[in-house]
């Protein structure tokens, strides 16, 4: 997916990951792909948008219908591996913030 996401009229909820690559792929790609994929997949998902420069920063949010959402896929089994693999072999550092959106405004030409 790419691009912006196209959500519904608020409320929802968005959780916004920001990250700080180590050096190398480590297999990161690919999981990055199949996380995005199977997150489609699970219930309550509404989008996400993603970038990342040219020094490893990257953010990462993504759209959700419910908290409970979030938490389903926190605990996901194949995304608490991703997790894992964050901590080990793919981030310096990285933060998540969880936030409610209220209000949205878009321009389209």
């Amino acid at each position: 997916m790419s691009g912006i996401a196209k959500t519904p009229q608020p409320p929802y909820y968005a959780v916004i990951f920001t990250s700080e690559r180590k050096e190398g792929d480590n297999g990161y790609g690919s999981m990055a792909v199949r996380m995005e994929e199977l997150a489609s997949r699970q219930p309550g998902f509404l989008g996400v948008e993603s970038a990342r420069d040219q020094n490893g920063l990257g953010i990462t949010v993504s759209y959700w219908e419910s908290l409970e959402a979030i938490r389903n896929w926190k605990d996901h089994a194949s995304h608490k591996a991703a997790q894992d693999k964050g901590r080990t072999d793919w981030y310096e550092r990285y933060g998540l913030r969880v936030t409610k959106v209220e209000r949205d405004y878009f321009f389209e030409i």
